[in-house]
């Protein structure tokens, strides 16, 4: 096993990431697969665990505390969340935390993190009337939470207004980061904000959530022919977060045992592509992402002639992430935060296209995307 230092402490490369469990017929956690990927992570190396309040309708913090109550606590690294993706916990931090140190059976997490920082929740999370910074940082002071981080999804402008608050607080960050979204969620942006604070990055979706390994045969050829032919697409996902110096810690969200077992062969040796494979893989994503999203370049020429006030250019954003996506919470999420100006206020007035250079048929875009997420 790779192992990265953070601080004083090494953390294994690989992290094992809790939402996605394998489950029963009932599609409830199944204890006993769950229970023999555990052991075959910590007998391999693997040091972190990475749950969350929300995860498996609240049941992964339950699973996890259970199956590692069996390992000396100093075996392992445990890392939840406060569930602020969700408004109406904004008042009860103290409440939630002190529940999962009881169902998680530890005395205090070793990782813990502002969950999801978005558009959402940014004004609340930096409200300081609910007690949420206050309060975990007391606890970061008695020791009960030793590392304090945040993760999101969020717009760069939403991750530097809570950086600039908290930034030097901030021990460590989870985006999603991989070879497609480098460019097309601007990762590599987030990825340079972050180091220009000095703070460690972890990654989520490493696989965008097992899309990056089950590639169309198209580009799967086209992949084998640019990168590293004798590796499976998964290797090749993992390989290109190892050419990120600033990535510390990759969580990945490993349902069945194969999948526990061929990650941690990969993380047996750090191997990183090199420079020509990274942009061959860049080349690939920006191929792949076209045909399914509308060239804006966010110039704004349409915001000023928008009767409604719409800010057209997020909205495409959300649009073509939710329309790569195949759907997802991302974009129905971020949609929320728009006070009531959604896709489904446009007037197709066209006013906006008038001034396009790109010619996008905005109108036609924001019908479309107000039916799919009725």
């Amino acid at each position: 096993m790779i192992y990265k230092n953070f601080q004083d402490i090494k953390l294994s490369a690989l992290g094992m990431g809790c939402m996605r469990l394998p489950v029963d017929a009932n599609k409830e956690i199944d204890m006993a697969k769950t229970a023999e990927m555990v052991e075959h992570a910590i007998s391999h190396g693997v040091n972190y665990f990475d749950t969350a309040w929300g995860y498996h309708g609240g049941k992964s913090e339950l699973a996890m505390g259970e199956i590692l109550s069996h390992y000396p606590r100093e075996s392992y690294y445990l890392a939840s969340k406060f569930p602020g993706y969700d408004l109406n916990n904004m008042t009860k931090v103290e409440e939630i935390f002190e529940k999962q140190l009881e169902k998680c059976k530890v005395e205090y997490f070793d990782f813990y993190l502002f969950h999801n920082v978005c558009e959402l929740n940014i004004d609340a999370y930096l409200d300081e009337s609910y007690g949420i910074f206050a309060f975990l940082k007391k606890q970061v002071e008695n020791g009960r939470i030793r590392h304090l981080g945040f993760s999101t999804h969020g717009t760069l402008e939403t991750m530097q207004r809570f950086l600039d608050k908290y930034g030097e607080y901030m021990e460590f960050c989870q985006i999603q980061l991989n070879w497609l979204d480098w460019e097309f969620q601007n990762a590599k942006t987030k990825v340079k904000m972050l180091e220009e604070r000095n703070i460690p990055v972890w990654v989520m979706e490493p696989l965008r959530g097992g899309s990056l390994c089950r590639l169309h045969p198209t580009y799967a050829e086209k992949l084998r022919a640019s990168v590293r032919p004798e590796c499976t697409q998964a290797e090749v996902a993992f390989r290109y977060l190892q050419s990120i110096p600033s990535v510390t810690m990759i969580l990945s969200g490993m349902s069945n045992f194969a999948q526990m077992s061929e990650n941690i062969d990969i993380f047996a040796v750090e191997a990183p592509l090199d420079e020509r494979e990274c942009v061959a893989l860049h080349a690939l994503a920006e191929e792949m992402v076209r045909p399914k999203t509308l060239p804006c370049t966010a110039c704004r020429y349409c915001t000023e002639y928008c009767p409604m006030e719409l800010d057209i250019p997020r909205i495409i954003e959300l649009y073509n992430e939710h329309n790569f996506s195949d759907g997802g919470f991302i974009a129905p999420m971020a949609l929320r935060s728009l006070a009531g100006k959604t896709p489904s206020t446009c007037v197709g007035c066209r006013s906006c296209e008038a001034v396009c250079p790109q010619n996008i048929k905005i109108s036609e875009m924001m019908a479309d995307f107000a039916s799919k997420i009725r």
